[in-house]
This record gives structure tokens, C-alpha cells and sequence, in this order.
């Protein structure tokens, strides 16, 4: 220990020695001199090309027992067809959860589990991936499946339908953040709205997405001269090298990926409006059409956006944010893409109440540049903030690796990361202020502000026309593939009909008990297809308006609440209000239940219209359209035990509007009352959850705070 202590003190005493004389007698720390920084030169892999066409590129890096590959394949989401928007998300996914010939992708899983490895697929706007990660024990098995996935997947029905319905439940929910509205929407305006860089897939382009298609894709894509494949890892590449020619070299060449050419329509200079009520505060956004990373004044523009709005020190930032208050956030510059233009974006949050303020504090920053261009200092700062962290992005054989595969399916030089550098490092101020000049005018941006516009400082037609833009989501397509009709609604009843309402009332229990109803607490089980722990719920109604709905999660109890006075979900201590389409929907579900729709079979308000029979199973079933003034409802009716074995019904569904049914078994008495203890649902014809009752308790005692809305 003493000698490591002396060796110690030698080496610090000996680092004190070798610091100038000048440093030592600094009085500021900008008279200490500064070394230039390094040459960079990164660990390059190597290349390879295979007589069909593939590149390999392997990079060897010994840190680590670890084997990691990716293989990018030339096509990707820009080259779907429109009415097939989001065909190559799915593709992405079931590519990999759908398995190969010989096994399912949950086999796969498993297989893959065991030895702590991964095979993974994705896409994205030009390409498709298949990635694998794996000690270097295990490579021999998981490369084996990784080409199995690659060249032979099966892409099975089940896994497409999930896939379908995870994108279902995504469009459902795309208005719900106001920046994602901003960022989604300002992109259309750059681009415009049918450029595959901005379109979004639609409850009608996914559903029209069938197993065939991504085959058919797979087929005209996966070919080793569409593909680039980098490996790093601890391997010797001389080994490498020979088994992926043993693998991969009698693979044929295939057609080569000819996309069409995109066209870019930007929407004109204005002002578009978005609505969003239930927000305080504001996106703003301004955008054009940007610039491509070959484009030789890239590097002028990446030191002005560093300079102008890319961080604490920009000037946007210190004005806006620091000086003014007005921003959550603000930043943005001449946004470069590698083979298509990127998008010139400045970006901010602001409160409602200072959303024209900010637009004309946004202006204000961009008009100053021609009177005060950006300075040496802000240059100096910028430059320096860009090469200081330049290294942190390629800091592992992984990363070069990663970006020496993306100039090789780009086009570009092999050696552009080491220009980037030294073009930063060239550029001055006048290079500066040219590119400024050049790709941001304020008389051509089109001004994006997604808000509550009752509380805007101002209205936003204070500065100049505004145009209205529709973030509405168009329903989803039925069953057949476009929007199936509902039934249409009964006028009046008529007295079959009558008769029918009046036999489901006496098979529940009769009127007067039926009528003697004031709540329901209902506990119950829900699963959806392929759950093995089903979900408890609780559900309190308060006839004829009122819903408390109790459910239970890792972080605490959720609630959801239905009242005239509000509608809101509480969790985690934090409170949102519903959508106004979720509340509306919740009402017509009690207005749905059975036992209310019994209580009003002599209402005229509401109406009971026999429309013929249809069979359901072994019964010859009676159909009663329920109306008036309650949402439409179709009950299935045994008559002879006067039972509803079926509902038909519109909804309102996580993935927007849908038609529902309902089959209904399991009759029990509870309190005197007959109910159907279990629901099977579907929606657009696919099965969709199981409720299975538990309890039933009626007029049960209530807390009266039960449909309060808590403070924060």
C-alpha cells in the first residue's frame, strides 16, 4: 500500500511539474491555453461485397463476449400504397411475432429467452431492419434463427390482427398530446399531407392490409443485393467473413428497389389552427421545406441551429425562455435529411394566454438576424458545443459502425464522418449568416398553433387569415371493409314490439321490482381474447345518469367517473377529464343496461319496434329495435322465455367508433332479479373481451362523495 501511495504522489507532483509557467499564473480561466483537439479517426469496419450484391461490413470489438448484427433492406414506408398506410408498421412487427415455417414467434421467444438473445424487426420511412443480439457462446443459434426470420417468415393471421389492433389503438389516441398533434401536423405542412413523409394510417388503410401484402412485399424486397449487413462484436473476421459467404453466397440476386419520385407540396405562409379544449397551454410551430445533408451548406446551418436554437446558450432560448417567460420550451433551425429535404422548424410551448405574444416574440428573434447576425461569440460557443460532443456520438465501434452503414445505403463518401468535423470547424460568420438568409423567411412559414383558443391572449386572426385544420379521425371500416350502415331507428313502437319489452321485463323479475331499482353495483371479471388473468372490475350505477367504475393496476386503483356534472379518470393521484365522445359513450352505456331499458317498457319516450326474427343457434329469436330516447339498441329476444340472448349497438371503443354485439348467457337471480352473468363482446364482427359476473348488489348503500370530482 505505502508503495502505491509513493507511486501516487510521484505521478501527481510530476503532472503539477509539467504544467506551464504561463497556466500556473493565470488570473482567468480563459487565459489558460486550450490544446486543438485530437485527429479523429474512428475504428473503421470492413467491407465486403458478395458477388449477389450484399454488403457486410464487420467491426470487431473484444470489450465484451457480445455478437450484435443489423440488416437493413432497401424499402420501406414511403413506397406502401396510400391506401395501405401503415402496411410496413405491421410488416415491422409481424415480421418477427409471426415466426418462420418451422416455429411460431412465441416459440421463437422462448427459444431465444433461454440463452438471453434477441431477433428483432422494424421499419421505418426507406428501409426495413432485422437486428440480433447474443453472447458470443450462442452466436451459431441465434444467427440460425435470425436467417430464418429473415428469409423464411410466415407472417401468421393471429399475430396480424394484433398488430392491427395495436394501430387501431394508436390512431385512436393520437389527438390526445398536444405536441404530438403539433409535431404530426406540422409535418404535413412542410411536406404536404399526402407525402409519404407525413401521411398516417387510418382505421380503413390498416384494415385493408391482408396476409398476402406482406408476403408480397417480403417477396420483392428481401434480396441480398437490397441489403446491407454490419456485424461488431468479439469474433476474428477472418472467420466471420467465411461463414457469412458459406451462408448467404448462393443466395440469388433479386429485382433492385425502384421507388418513384416523392413529390414536395409545402402548404402556403399562414396561420393553421388547431382547437384542443382541454389543454392550458400551447404548440407553436413554424415550418418549410428544409435542406439535404449533401447540401454544401449542411455545416453552416448545423453551427446556426446550434447557435440560434439548439440549446440553454441560443439565442432563442436566452431571449424567450430567460429574459421573457413566455416558453416551456423553444428551439429549432434548417432541419437536413440524408436523400430527401428536411423540415426548417422553430418549435415552442407557451401558456394560452401568451400564444400570440410568443408567435410575434418568435418573429421578432427571426427578423433580428439581418440586423444582428449571429455574432463570433455565439459562433465560437456553437462550434465548440458541436465538436465537444461530436465524439460522445461515435464513442463505440457500435456507433461508427451504425453510421458507416447509413452513408453506404445513402450514397455517401465513405469518409464523411471524418469531413464532419472539418467542415464545422471551416465555417465563419459570413457562412453563417448566408445560410440563414438562405433557408429561413419568415413571409414563407407556415405557422401551426394547437391550443385552447378561448384563451388565447389574443384571437389568432389578429395576424392575418387563419385556416382551420381537421385532426378529426374518420371511423373505422366494418367488417366488409368500409363502414357498415346500423339499422335504421324506429319511429314509434308498435305492439309486437311492445309485447316483447314486456315479456323481458317479467323474465328479469317483473316491473314493479324492476322499477324499485335505484343502483346497481356490479363486480365482475374482464378478458380480453388470449388473457390468462382476467382483470377485476367494479362498476356502481346510479339510474339514470350516474357511473363509478373501479379498476385495479400495478400503481394503484384507477377510476373512472360519469356524472350530468362531469366526466373524469383519476390515477396515480393525477385527474383528467374524459373526451366528450368517451362520456357520451358511458352514458349510453347505462341507458344500454337491460334493467333500465326494462324500468321504461311503458314509457312512451322510449320505443320498442319488433323487426321480424332471426335464428341464433337453435331459437328462433325475436328482434326488438329499443329507440327514442335512448341511443339505438337491438335486442335478440327468446320468446318463449322472454331472455335477450343478443344486443346489437354502436360504440365507442380505445379504437374509436364501432359496431357492437353482445351475447349474453348464464341467467341468475340476484335480489329477486334475473341477470345474464356473462357477456361475450365483439366489435366490427371480431371477438373482443368476456365479462364474467361475479356479484350483483342492488340499492346498495352509497358514499355520497362516490361521483366527486378530487382536487389536485
Amino acid at each position: 500500500m505505502k508503495s502505491l501511495l509513493s507511486l501516487i504522489l510521484f505521478s501527481v507532483v510530476a503532472l503539477v511539474s509539467a504544467v506551464p509557467q504561463a497556466v500556473a499564473q493565470a488570473t482567468d480561466w480563459q487565459q489558460i491555453p486550450i490544446a486543438p483537439l485530437p485527429a479523429f479517426h474512428p475504428q473503421e469496419p470492413k467491407r465486403i461485397q458478395l458477388p449477389n450484391g450484399m454488403v457486410i461490413f464487420l467491426q470487431e470489438d473484444h470489450e465484451l463476449p457480445l455478437i450484435d448484427g443489423t440488416a437493413r433492406i432497401r424499402g420501406g414506408s414511403r413506397s406502401e400504397p396510400t391506401t395501405k398506410t401503415g402496411m410496413l408498421d405491421i410488416y415491422g412487427e409481424v415480421w418477427r411475432t409471426g415466426g418462420t415455417k418451422t416455429q411460431t414467434g412465441d416459440q421463437l421467444d422462448d427459444y431465444l429467452e433461454i440463452r438471453a438473445a434477441k431477433v428483432e424487426t422494424g421499419s421505418n420511412a426507406d428501409s426495413t431492419t432485422i437486428s440480433w443480439s447474443c453472447l458470443k457462446g450462442d452466436f451459431d443459434d441465434v444467427f440460425k434463427a435470425f436467417n430464418d426470420v429473415l428469409r423464411q417468415p410466415e407472417f401468421r393471421a393471429d399475430k396480424i390482427d394484433l398488430a392491427q389492433k395495436e394501430m387501431y389503438d394508436a390512431i385512436s389516441r393520437r389527438n390526445d398530446d398536444v405536441s404530438a398533434i403539433a409535431s404530426r401536423e406540422s409535418r404535413k405542412l412542410a411536406y404536404g399531407a399526402n407525402n409519404p413523409y407525413a401521411r398516417q394510417p387510418e382505421y380503413a388503410t390498416v384494415a385493408a392490409v391482408t396476409r398476402q401484402d406482406l408476403l408480397d412485399w417480403h417477396r420483392a424486397h428481401v434480396h441480398p443485393n437490397n441489403i446491407i449487413l454490419g456485424i461488431v462484436g468479439d469474433f476474428d473476421s477472418v472467420a466471420m467473413e467465411a461463414k457469412l459467404r458459406q451462408v448467404f453466397g448462393d443466395w440469388p440476386k433479386g429485382p433492385l428497389v425502384k421507388e418513384d419520385k416523392i413529390d414536395f407540396q409545402p402548404a402556403k405562409p399562414g396561420y393553421y389552427q388547431i382547437p384542443k379544449e382541454d389543454v392550458n397551454q400551447t404548440s407553436i410551430h413554424m415550418t418549410e421545406l428544409g435542406i439535404r445533408r449533401d447540401n454544401p451548406d449542411y455545416y453552416a446551418a448545423q453551427v446556426f441551429n446550434e447557435a440560434f436554437g439548439g440549446g440553454f446558450s441560443s439565442r432563442l432560448f436566452k431571449s424567450i425562455r430567460t429574459a421573457q417567460g413566455l416558453a416551456y420550451g423553444v428551439g429549432g433551425g434548417i432541419g437536413a435529411a440524408f436523400d430527401h429535404p428536411g423540415i426548417v422548424r422553430i418549435s415552442m410551448s407557451t401558456k394560452s394566454a401568451t400564444t400570440v405574444e410568443s408567435i410575434q416574440a418568435l418573429y421578432k428573434e427571426i427578423e433580428d438576424l439581418g440586423k444582428n447576425p449571429i455574432s463570433d461569440d455565439e459562433i465560437k460557443r456553437a462550434k465548440d458545443s458541436i465538436l465537444n460532443s461530436f465524439v460522445f456520438n461515435f464513442d463505440s465501434p457500435e456507433k461508427v459502425l451504425r453510421e458507416r452503414m447509413a452513408y453506404e445505403f445513402y450514397g455517401y463518401p465513405a469518409d464523411y464522418l471524418e469531413r464532419y468535423r472539418a467542415g464545422i470547424e471551416k465555417v465563419g460568420k459570413e457562412d453563417v449568416a448566408r445560410a440563414a438568409a438562405k433557408y429561413l423567411h419568415k413571409d414563407k412559414l407556415a405557422v401551426l398553433v394547437v391550443g385552447n383558443t378561448a384563451e388565447f391572449d389574443k384571437p389568432l386572426s389578429s395576424l392575418g387569415p387563419v385556416t382551420s385544420v381537421d385532426v378529426a379521425i374518420p371511423p373505422p371500416p366494418g367488417e366488409k371493409g368500409e363502414k357498415e350502415e346500423a339499422p335504421p331507428k324506429p319511429a314509434a313502437s308498435n305492439a309486437e314490439g311492445k309485447a316483447l319489452a314486456a315479456k323481458v321485463a317479467r323474465a328479469m323479475g317483473g316491473l314493479d321490482k324492476l322499477q324499485a331499482v335505484k343502483s346497481l353495483r356490479v363486480n365482475f371479471t374482464e378478458s380480453d381474447p388470449g388473457d390468462q388473468t382476467p382483470t377485476p372490475i367494479e362498476v356502481t350505477i346510479v339510474f339514470p345518469d350516474q357511473m363509478h367504475v373501479t379498476i385495479p393496476t400495478p400503481q394503484g386503483a384507477m377510476t373512472i367517473v360519469v356524472s350530468p356534472e362531469a366526466g373524469f379518470m383519476a390515477a396515480e393521484g393525477r385527474v383528467r377529464d374524459l373526451p366528450a365522445e368517451q362520456k357520451t359513450d358511458s352514458l349510453a352505456q347505462i341507458h344500454h343496461d337491460p334493467v333500465y331499458l326494462a324500468q321504461h317498457v311503458n314509457d312512451p319516450a322510449v320505443t320498442f319496434t319488433a323487426a321480424g326474427t332471426e335464428k341464433i343457434g337453435e331459437v328462433e329469436t325475436a328482434v326488438v329495435d329499443v329507440g327514442g330516447a335512448v341511443p339505438w339498441i337491438r335486442w335478440y329476444v327468446d320468446p318463449y322465455s322472454g331472455r335477450i340472448l343478443r344486443e346489437n349497438y354502436e360504440g365507442m371503443g380505445q379504437s374509436g367508433p364501432f359496431q357492437g354485439e353482445t351475447e349474453l348467457s348464464d341467467w341468475r337471480t340476484a335480489d329477486g332479479l334475473t341477470f345474464p352473468y356473462l357477456h361475450r363482446n365483439k366489435q366490427n364482427g371480431k371477438n373482443s373481451s368476456t365479462v364474467q359476473y361475479t356479484s350483483i348488489q342492488i340499492n346498495a348503500p352509497l358514499d355520497p362523495k362516490l361521483f366527486e370530482k378530487p382536487k389536485q
